[in-house]
C-alpha cells in the first residue's frame, strides 16, 4: 500500500540524533553515524521528528510502505534492548563509534596560526554573572536568583569558544552549564525540571557547540521543559569550535 512515511537524507545526516527523542514510536535509531529508519512498520507518517533536525534532513513522502502497525510499536518500545538507558545512547560519540578519535568533538584543531593575537584587541568585557554555583549538578532548584528568571543553559565548552559570552547571552540572565556528553544526561533532565517549576522560569535561551554530542543538550532542554508541564518559549543558538554563531 502507498502510505505517508518518514525518509531520510544520509547525505545530509551528520548523527546528531536530534530527531530520536522526538519520536514516540522509537522508529528511529543512529547507526554508523547515521539517522535510520528501522523499521517501516514503526514509522505513523505524522513527521513529529521534521522539525527538530537541524540538517532539514527529513522529509515525509509517500510511497509503498507495510501499514503502522501500534503493536508491533509497543513490542518494540518495551524490548530491553531497544528501549534507551540514556537520552544520550545513539549519540555517535566515544565507544559506540571506535572510541573518542572518532567523535566530532574530540578532533584536534589549532586555530593559532589562522588568528591575529595582536590585531583590535578588544577592551574587558563587564562581567553579567549573578549568581554562583553555575554549574547543574550544583545549583539549588530553590535558590533565589531561579525565581521567575530569564534562564540561560549552556554547554560547558561555550564561553571558552565564544568571547563575547557575557555580553551576547549572560546579561540579565541565571544561567546553569552542563556537558550533555560527560554527565548524567537523565540527572539533568530531573534537575532541570524541578528547577523550571520551582523558580517559575520565564524563558530559556539554549547555547551549545556545532559538534554533533552538544545537541544532546537540547534534547535535555526540550524533555525537562516537557516534564514541567509548562509551555516556554526556547531560544536556541549554536556556537562553531571557531567562536562563531552559526
Amino acid at each position: 500500500m502507498k502510505r505517508k512515511i518518514v525518509s531520510i537524507d544520509e547525505e545530509k545526516c551528520n548523527g546528531c540524533g536530534a530527531c530520536i527523542p522526538n519520536c514516540a514510536e522509537g522508529a528511529i535509531k543512529i547507526i554508523d553515524g547515521k539517522a535510520k529508519l528501522l523499521d517501516d512498520k514503526f514509522c505513523d507518517g505524522l513527521g513529529a521528528c521534521l522539525g527538530h533536525c537541524p540538517q532539514d534532513a527529513i522529509i515525509v513522502i509517500e510511497r509503498d510502505a507495510p501499514e503502522f502497525d501500534e503493536e508491533a510499536v509497543k513490542i518494540h518500545l518495551n524490548t530491553a534492548e531497544e528501549k534507551p538507558e540514556s537520552i544520550n545512547k545513539g549519540i555517535p560519540c566515544g565507544t559506540m563509534h571506535g572510541g573518542p578519535r572518532s567523535c566530532p568533538g574530540s578532533m584536534a584543531m589549532d586555530f593559532k596560526s589562522k588568528r591575529n593575537t595582536n590585531a583590535g584587541a578588544s577592551q574587558r568585557q563587564k562581567p553579567e554573572l549573578r549568581q554562583w554555583p553555575v554549574q547543574l549538578t550544583l545549583v539549588s532548584p530553590q535558590a533565589s536568583y531561579f525565581k521567575d528568571a530569564d534562564l540561560l543553559v549552556a554547554a560547558d565548552c561555550v564561553p571558552f569558544a565564544y568571547p563575547n559570552f557575557h555580553s551576547d547571552f549572560l546579561s540579565g540572565k541565571s544561567i546553569v552549564i552542563g556537558c550533555p556528553k560527560l554527565d548524567d544526561a537523565d540527572y539533568y533532565i530531573d534537575k532541570l525540571t524541578e528547577l523550571i517549576r520551582a523558580g517559575n522560569i520565564k524563558t530559556i535561551t539554549l547555547v551549545n557547540m556545532e559538534v554533533p554530542c552538544c545537541f544532546g543538550l537540547q534534547r535535555i532542554v526540550e524533555e525537562a521543559v516537557k516534564k514541567s508541564g509548562k509551555v516556554l518559549p526556547i531560544r536556541q543558538t549554536v556556537i562553531t569550535v571557531k567562536g562563531e554563531k552559526q
